[in-house]
């Protein structure tokens, strides 16, 4: 018998529980896939996917623990098996660019925009693994304990993965600064 079949009622959530559920994280998903390096024609896909994984496994959520971890989890997953995926592999020549408005933009906003770009660059130097427990603590801000329950590694190994993707990361911004001083 399917497990899905085997469940009795009481265990499947309600249809209105699960939609707000998805109301209040769709958001924080889809942000979550575009800093796991996802693109953005790839990203409503994925947020999908993470949704029909998560309603599936709803019953097993324990309650006491924050909810955001436990969706990154998932995203960060997803995200993992759609870049091993060799469709979705692709030289980087330059810089992705999304289509920008013709309308000028301030100052403030053109430094914002780079420098959003200089973070989603250095973090497409880190491999998944660091890349999920970087965004997860430094970004996020999930306590390294947390990080690890969520996904599912020792909490040794998460403070590893921590260390060696702020080091990492760190080098990537030091490369681009490098860079920009030797361009004239």
């Amino acid at each position: 018998m399917d497990p899905v079949e085997s469940r009795q009622a009481s265990d499947v959530p309600a249809p209105a529980d699960f939609r707000a559920l998805f109301d209040a994280h769709v958001s924080y998903v889809a942000a979550s896939l575009a800093r796991l390096g996802i693109g953005h024609a790839d990203r409503d896909d994925l947020v999908s996917e993470v949704f029909v994984r998560v309603h599936r496994e709803l019953v097993r959520y324990d309650r006491s623990r924050p909810m955001r971890p436990w969706l990154f989890a998932f995203a960060a997953r997803v995200a993992s098996e759609h870049k091993r995926l060799a469709r979705h592999r692709r030289e980087i020549l330059g810089v992705e660019t999304e289509a920008t408005s013709p309308e000028p933009l301030a100052d403030r906003a053109i430094e914002s925009r780079e420098a959003q770009a200089l973070v989603m660059s250095a973090l497409d130097t880190l491999d998944d693994d660091k890349r999920a427990v970087f965004v997860l603590h430094d970004l996020d801000e999930t306590p390294v304990p947390e990080i690890a329950r969520a996904l599912g590694i020792p909490e040794g190994t998460a403070y590893t993965r921590l260390r060696a993707a702020r080091a990492d990361f760190s080098a990537a911004v030091r490369r681009h600064g490098a860079r920009e001083r030797r361009t004239p």
